[in-house]
């Protein structure tokens, strides 16, 4: 029982993590620099920790920037106020973050313009039989870890093969119904919780609506943001580069783009 515990747990937090850093502050946002190198890192490591059900950098990034600029409209691509129910509006994320991700549709530049993008990469991890090898690895452990008594423990199973849409379900739909508004913007967003160790600062939404370039997406002072605690250690280390001062973000994240152009 207790591998099984600790499996879904690491699996939780580290697929929940590289979506918060990697995919969505720096693959959508830019809210901090980093060289090729360790972007191509960050590719690999999303791919371990979200195994078989991995996004692409490019695709999420596409997809969260056209949210933000369509949130709670017709053309919002993960909307609950334009969707019949949650499993509705998670089946339309689904069918358009595929077409984005296949480029089977035409996306205006501003949205796709500094995403990252390594499509031989994406089309490996995202290939069913891929994501099948890690549902069977899954299987696999839990066969041999299950005690025969706790049967009820194979229910955490699909949540492990569908744990990045589980995290997305969790942010677009709860997180425009309950929780505290900070901030009065045009959309429902709303702050799941002030501590947010579930979501890794994800439940945030309202600041993160508010402020969306912004790394540390907690905003009062009694808000923790786990994951810009990470940040701020990988700043430290020379991982990341994040922007001295917020109002310079642009001009400095410009500058860094030109670097690696180079």
């Amino acid at each position: 029982m207790t591998a099984i515990i600790i499996f879904f747990i690491v699996h939780w937090y580290g697929s929940l993590f590289f979506q918060t850093f990697f995919l969505h502050r720096y693959a959508a946002h830019h809210a901090f620099a980093m060289s090729r190198t360790w972007e191509k890192i960050f590719f690999v490591l999303t791919f371990i920790f979200q195994g078989s059900n991995y996004l692409s950098a490019y695709a999420y990034g596409v997809m969260h920037r056209m949210h933000h600029a369509f949130a709670d409209t017709e053309h919002d691509p993960h909307s609950p106020k334009y969707s019949t129910g949650l499993f509705d509006m998670m089946w339309k994320t689904k069918t358009f973050y595929a077409a984005v991700r296949q480029r089977s549709i035409v996306i205006d530049e501003q949205f796709i313009k500094g995403v990252p993008d390594w499509k031989k990469f994406d089309d490996f991890a995202s290939n069913k039989w891929v994501r099948l090898a890690w549902g069977t690895l899954y299987t696999l452990f839990y066969m041999y870890f299950v005690p025969a008594d706790m049967p009820y423990l194979y229910l955490l199973l699909p949540v492990q093969f569908l744990m990045s849409p589980v995290h997305g379900a969790i942010i677009n739909w709860f997180a425009h119904k309950f929780g505290y508004v900070t901030f009065k913007v045009k959309d429902t967003s709303r702050n799941l919780m002030p501590v947010d160790v579930f979501m890794m600062g994800e439940g945030f939404h309202n600041n993160h609506h508010t402020y969306g370039n912004r790394a540390n997406f907690a905003y009062k002072w009694y808000e923790i943001d786990p994951t810009y605690q990470v940040i701020k250690l990988f700043n430290l280390l020379g991982i990341i580069q994040l922007p001295k001062k917020e109002k310079t973000a642009e001009v400095f994240l410009k500058k860094k783009a030109m670097e690696r152009a180079a």
